[in-house]
């Protein structure tokens, strides 16, 4: 089987190289390096990228290795029909690793084409490093790289207005561009630099916040082989992603004008404030699954598609969005019933296995971003307990005991978390009391919740109704429990609330 690379492959395009990338893993290739490729085949962008590895240890000698080539595997639901769709990406011209080729990464910075930059450096990415400095090669934090990569270019082109650059910051954080800009200017303050500069960083560059969306597994270890085949070319970097995209972006008019990828037919939408779209997508395709991740897994689903599928576990997510989620979220009833059911046809894709063990990964600090503000909104505004969250509260707690039916599994946290858990449940002797106590204590973890919700009222009492139930049944009867229309705790939330 051929290698993949540009001699064996001959249908391949070389662009000028106009975006900086920092990060080469999984999900900027399938997301905004695809986004880039269609734009290039459709309407003539003309770019080419070149990647940085924000880490010292990561794969752009893989990149290099295919010459920048590999193939993003669709699988999905469009207008209703499962579709398969390969596609060559061809716009990466190569990968840079700044730790130990600085003169190269520093030739792509000053390169007088460069207009765009687009980041992934996950969530603890976009952090301030007080030891970071000006003469570092490279600096250590993601934005003390920026701040030394824009002072460069400033200096390199006297202060040039047109080589300013637009930064389309990926980071899964609210204000993600905000927030870049913000210690950008930091590292310019510490650093003592001129005011001048500053000057154009505020008016030459754009720092855009910016809202992803689309379901990215990645490697497709378990099927390489047979997709190998079938391409004839052997990738090792073929990474698999849902059909559906979505890219929202905050950003002025010129902005869009320079980035036209709406015109190429792609969802990709520049708007003057993303909040709505970005409260929208958290807490109704985020929500549900960290709302829903022990649930499934305890009754013995181990992934979306299924659970999704399933009767009960089905119920109890299609319950929670359209009854408990969709009424605190600001927008028309038939604007946000249209987005639910868009984002939850994508939960029964037929061709992308999500675990909800991957999903379960730092649930603790999810369910307070994702599920904890719809759980809040709703007891605002209807001064009563929204029953299929709570009980998501006490399946989560329940997941932390690392054991179901006699079955141990490994749960991934950190290790405070883990530890916190496994000396709780320790303590816990099953009894109702014994039960409660272990919710107060949960529930009481201000450095998680940002605030101490056995406050809220009703809530503790709740979790741990439906904790002692789900040690005592089981998951399966729980949930028909909580689904069920006579359920107990229910009715109980509801005279509390007639009473007032």
């Amino acid at each position: 089987m051929m290698k993949l690379n540009r001699t064996n492959a001959k249908e391949t395009e070389s662009y000028p190289t106009k975006i900086l990338q920092f990060g080469e893993g999984n999900f900027l290739r399938a997301f905004t390096d695809w986004i880039v490729n269609v734009m290039n085949k459709e309407i003539g962008f003309n770019a080419g990228i070149d990647v940085v590895q924000p880490l010292p240890n990561g794969m752009v000698d893989m990149l290099n290795d295919q010459d920048g080539l590999y193939h993003v595997y669709l699988k999905g639901i469009k207008e209703g029909k499962p579709i398969t769709e390969f596609s060559l990406i061809d716009c990466i011209n190569k990968g840079i690793n700044p730790y130990s080729e600085y003169e190269s990464y520093k030739e792509s910075i000053l390169n007088p084409d460069l207009r765009f930059v687009i980041s992934n450096t996950t969530e603890a990415g976009i952090s301030w490093d007080e030891s970071d400095t000006l003469d570092m090669e490279p600096q250590n934090s993601f934005p003390g790289k920026v701040a030394a990569l824009l002072y460069n270019r400033y200096k390199a082109f006297d202060g040039d207005m047109s080589k300013g650059l637009i930064f389309f910051a990926c980071e899964l954080i609210d204000r993600n561009g905000d927030i870049l800009k913000k210690y950008v200017l930091q590292h310019a303050e510490n650093w003592k630099l001129e005011n001048e500069f500053i000057t154009w960083v505020n008016e030459a560059c754009a720092f855009c916040s910016t809202l992803v969306d689309r379901i990215v597994p990645g490697f497709p270890r378990d099927e390489i082989k047979e997709i190998q085949q079938e391409l004839g070319y052997e990738d090792n970097l073929v990474v698999v992603g849902e059909y559906f995209h979505l890219w929202v972006i905050e950003a002025p008019k010129w902005v869009k004008e320079e980035f036209p990828a709406e015109k190429a037919g792609l969802e990709v939408k520049f708007v003057k404030d993303m909040k709505r779209f970005r409260e929208q997508k958290v807490a109704v395709l985020n929500g549900t699954h960290t709302g829903s991740y022990a649930v499934s897994f305890l009754y013995g689903i181990d992934n979306v598609r299924e659970a999704y599928e399933s009767v009960e576990v089905g119920s109890f997510m299609k319950g929670m969005v359209y009854e408990e989620v969709l009424p605190t979220l600001e927008g028309s009833e038939k604007e946000l019933t249209s987005f639910a059911n868009k984002i939850l046809e994508r939960f029964s894709n037929p061709f992308i296995r999500h675990l909800w063990q991957s999903i379960a990964l730092n649930a603790m600090s999810k369910w307070e971003t994702r599920d904890l503000p719809s759980l809040l909104n709703f007891i605002e505004k209807h001064g009563m307990l929204p029953q299929k969250l709570v009980f998501s509260m006490a399946a989560m707690i329940a997941y932390f005991r690392g054991e179901s039916d006699g079955v141990k599994y490994s749960v991934q946290d950190d290790q405070w978390i883990k530890d916190f858990y496994k000396e709780a449940w320790a303590e816990c002797d099953g009894r109702p009391i014994s039960i409660y106590n272990l919710c107060e204590k949960v529930l009481g973890l201000e450095k998680v919740w940002k605030r101490d919700l056995n406050e809220v009222p009703n809530l503790t009492i709740t979790v741990s109704h439906y904790l002692f139930l789900i040690t005592q049944v089981g998951m399966k009867k729980a949930v028909r429990a909580v689904l069920s229309d006579d359920n107990p705790l229910m009715q109980m939330t509801i005279d509390k609330m007639d009473s007032k």
